[in-house]
This record gives C-alpha cells, sequence and structure tokens, in this order.
C-alpha cells in the first residue's frame, strides 16, 4: 500500500518538534555547563566579568551544538517512534499495509536533510563564532597572542616579545620538522602597537626557547637598512606548538577546508586534522539517518510486548557507544594510525548497517 502525503507529513511534523525540543534542551545544559567552567576559569583574571564569559559561552555554542545533533536526532526519533507506536497510529498504520519502511521515510528525509542544512549553512555560522572564540579565549584566559596563518604567499606567525612588544614573522619557506624558516621578515612593535622596525633574513632557526636569525638586516622606523649581525629573538615556540598554531579546521568554513588542505600540503605541512574533519563533515548526513534507524530498531515494537523502558535505554547506550566509538576511530585517524576517510565514515556505516540488519530481522518489511 502507498502510504498517502498527508501521513508522511504527519511523521515528519511529529519527529521534527521531538527533535527541537531536545536540541534545545541539550544546547541549554550545554551552554550553562560551559558558563560555569567558563567562569571557574575566569575567578582568576579580574578584568575578564559574566558580561564576557556569557559572551564567550555564547560564541561557543554553535560549534558545541554540532556535536549535539546526533544525539537530539536518535532522541527525537525514539521519543517520536514510541508516542506513535503507544497511541496505536503506526500500529493501525501497519494494519492498513504501510511497511516499517514507508513510515520511516520521512524521519530520515527530515535527518538527512537537517544534516546537508548543518554542513552547507550551520557549520559556516558555527566556524566564524568558534574562531571568534578562539582568539578571546586565548587572549582573556590564557594569556597568549600567538597567531599563525599559512596562505600561498608564505607562513605568517605573531608571537609576544618581552613588556607586551609583539612580533610579526613572515617566511616564504618552512622546513618540514618546522625548525627552520627561508626568506624571513620580521616586523617589531612595541606594546602601544607602534612600529619600531623591520629586519630581514635569509634564513631562522628555531632553537630552545629562541629564534635565531641571521645574517640579519635591520631597518629602524623611518631608517635606511643595516646589517646587524645574528639577532636572538626571544619565544616560547615549539615545533609542536607551531603545528597547533594553525587555523584548528573547526574555525574553518566546509568550503573553504579543501583549498586550505591543499595550502598547507603544498608548504609541506600534515594537513591530517583538516581533511579528518572534512570527511566527517560529509559523513553527517549518514550518521544522522543512521540515528533514526537505530532509534527505530528500539522504539517501533508494541508496548503490549514489555519491556519498553528497557527497549529504550538500550537504544539511548548504544547511540553513546557509537559516539564513543568515532572518537575512538577519529584519534586513530588523527595519529595517521587508519587512513582519514576510513576514520570519518566508519561510525555512520556501522550505525546504518546495524540499523538495517536489525529491522529487517525484526520486522517483515
Amino acid at each position: 500500500m502507498r502510504i498517502s502525503p498527508l501521513f508522511c507529513g504527519y511523521i515528519a511534523r511529529h519527529f521534527s518538534v521531538w527533535l527541537l525540543s531536545f536540541f534545545l534542551g541539550l544546547a541549554a545544559v550545554i551552554f550553562i555547563a560551559d558558563s560555569v567552567e567558563l567562569l571557574r576559569r575566569a575567578a582568576a583574571k579580574p578584568d575578564v566579568g559574566l558580561a564576557t564569559v556569557l559572551h564567550l559561552a555564547l560564541l561557543k555554542l554553535p560549534q558545541t551544538t554540532q556535536t549535539l545533533m546526533p544525539f537530539a536526532v536518535l532522541f527525537g526519533a525514539i521519543m517520536a517512534f514510541w508516542r506513535l507506536t503507544r497511541s496505536n497510529e503506526l500500529i493501525v498504520a501497519r494494519a492498513a499495509g504501510i511497511s516499517v519502511w514507508q513510515f520511516l521515510a520521512p524521519a530520515l528525509i527530515v535527518a538527512i536533510g537537517l544534516g546537508i542544512v548543518k554542513v552547507a549553512l550551520l557549520n559556516q555560522l558555527a566556524a566564524v563564532t568558534f574562531a571568534r572564540y578562539e582568539v578571546l579565549e586565548a587572549r582573556l584566559l590564557r594569556g597568549q597572542v600567538e597567531q599563525m596563518i599559512v596562505s600561498p604567499a608564505g607562513l605568517w606567525l605573531r608571537q609576544a616579545e618581552t613588556e607586551g612588544a609583539t612580533a610579526i614573522i613572515h617566511a616564504d619557506q618552512v622546513s618540514r620538522d618546522l625548525r627552520s624558516l627561508g626568506g624571513v621578515m620580521i616586523l617589531r612593535y612595541d606594546a602601544q602597537g607602534r612600529f619600531l622596525a623591520r629586519v630581514d633574513a635569509p634564513t631562522a632557526t628555531l632553537s630552545e626557547g629562541a629564534w635565531i636569525v641571521e645574517p640579519a638586516f635591520e631597518a629602524p622606523n623611518g631608517q635606511p637598512s643595516k646589517p646587524i649581525g645574528r639577532l636572538v629573538l626571544p619565544t616560547d615556540l615549539t615545533p609542536d606548538r607551531i603545528q597547533e598554531s594553525f587555523a584548528r579546521p573547526e574555525t574553518m568554513s566546509f568550503w573553504a577546508l579543501p583549498d586550505f588542505i591543499s595550502v598547507l600540503e603544498s608548504a609541506g605541512f600534515s594537513a591530517t586534522r583538516h581533511r579528518l574533519y572534512l570527511h566527517s563533515q560529509l559523513a553527517v548526513p549518514v550518521l544522522l539517518g543512521a540515528m533514526v534507524l537505530i532509534a527505530a530498531t528500539f522504539s517501533l515494537r508494541s508496548a503490549r510486548r514489555g519491556g519498553v523502558g528497557l527497549r529504550i535505554g538500550l537504544g539511548v547506550i548504544i547511540g553513546f557507544g557509537f559516539y564513543l566509538m568515532n572518537d575512538l576511530v577519529q584519534a586513530l585517524g588523527k595519529s595517521a594510525s587508519i587512513p582519514v576517510e576510513l576514520a570519518a565514515w566508519t561510525p555512520a556505516a556501522i550505525g546504518c548497517l546495524f540499523g538495517l540488519a536489525t529491522l529487517l530481522y525484526l520486522e517483515d518489511g
């Protein structure tokens, strides 16, 4: 029997209401938890007030809620299907000849469509706000000003010097171990942001606690360049901190990631984290669809058979199990122990296969 568009819309609306309810509830809990944690960290910072803390928590919220979306879909689908089964609406639909796959289709369409919207649109908002959060959090709570930018024009690094002064370092080439720079230009500023001098050198080497720049040529503000021999520029950077200073993939738009990955790799840097994040975003629609299938396996059976609470609880536990598996597989992907494509797509693929296999076993289709 063919399912009517009216019934499809009813199921989709029912699922969407529960999905939105859980999403907003989880977002509120996360916002409160983040605010409390930021307040704890800001306790020793007298210049960081409550308004600033709430502003930071709001900036972080769009990125955090992206990780909540699979849980919101899972819980929303469990509650929607359980309520429809409890009210005998799905039982009557089955008696009328509508298969489980037909009334799962509206929820799957909503979940997959939400995943596409998340990747194509919501990810852009989250990237902008999280990038701003990273800058403010580093400056206000960690007291760091180091910033790293990699572009086709080379490497740009901003670091702190003594007494509030800053230095902006540009290099045309970077060694693979991040300890040697070529074609170096350094712009030095005082604590008030006034330009002090420009330093040029063919090489700069990162040693313990300092950049060794030689042979250096310095041009003080408004004066011609002159050789100064060897310049020792203090720094607290290490190769690991330089690598970590690159823009985190979460702070970048999904659409900007492919170009940034190409720039990173052409400059000789590892782009494993960014590739993994790109493929993880591509897998989001499939992962959300898998959450609907998992929810259906534990919430579509008649309440008269008993064990409803146990089945729903088991569904929630399995959902969290998939989340932990996702973290484990992504950790393996970041360490290059397995290919990033495998790490990104495995949780969504296993979720789909588990849901489909269980439904085929339990239902007559």
